[in-house]
């Protein structure tokens, strides 16, 4: 999906093709510099070579290198709160069996590392520079990518719980959100060092497997089918 940014602004003409093909090849360049050196090291030089365009066409599409970053990151972090989205639909519209159903869903979800590896190298790098970055950016980021994502997840497990399938209602379904994000994707991130260290598909399961059983654990229905534990 085209950004708004790519669209126009409102009661704007959108960008024309070679202008939206430069700034795509700018924000593709600046997502690999950043992945790599992170934003303090990062130049605009570097991040210019890497995207085969001059300095100048970098300042004039995004005016700094803060406003490139806020660019770069937002985009991708809505890219991949979209993609996530769509693997909510396709594993929880229609549940057949709750255990494999949020296992599978939690596979395709520890996956997201390897489907969008330039965001995801940026995310890392935030880390050790958090207190360096544009806090308004950081806020931002958490707002329409993790906090998107895991809102997203809380409607789905409440509709869930409607269902009788887990013990989910208005109370608690941010929360259990909060606790399959962490569970799943928190234990492969922790363990893989933000995608720094390449796990095997042997690990990545394991842990997945370990993750939904916990959560069916405390979300899980007593005597349901499956039981709610590890599998």
């Amino acid at each position: 999906m085209a950004s708004r940014t790519e669209q126009g602004e409102e009661g704007q003409k959108p960008l024309r093709k070679g202008m939206l093909e430069k700034r795509r090849a700018i924000t593709s360049g600046a997502r690999t510099v950043f992945g790599r050196e992170g934003y303090t090291r990062a130049s605009i030089d570097a991040i210019a070579a890497e995207a085969g365009v001059s300095t100048r066409t970098i300042y004039n599409h995004f005016g700094d290198k803060e406003g490139l970053f806020r660019a770069v990151l937002l985009e991708s972090a809505a890219s991949v709160t979209e993609a996530a989205e769509a693997l909510f639909e396709r594993h929880l519209r229609k549940v057949r069996d709750i255990d494999e159903d949020l296992l599978d869903l939690a596979r395709d979800w520890a996956g997201q590392g390897a489907a969008h590896p330039g965001h995801f190298a940026v995310v890392r790098q935030i880390i050790p520079e958090g207190g360096r970055l544009p806090a308004d950016v950081l806020e931002e980021w958490q707002r329409i990518g993790p906090r998107a994502s895991q809102e997203a997840l809380g409607r789905w497990l409440l509709e869930l719980g409607r269902q009788g399938l887990i013990t989910v209602d208005e109370t608690n379904a941010r929360k259990a959100a909060r606790h399959f994000a962490f569970l799943v994707g928190g234990m492969v991130t922790a363990e893989s060092y933000f995608g720094a260290l390449p796990l095997t598909a042997e690990t990545v399961d394991e842990l997945v497997r370990e993750g939904v059983g916990i959560f069916l654990r405390l979300y899980g229905v007593r005597g349901a089918a499956g039981g709610g534990g590890e599998r």
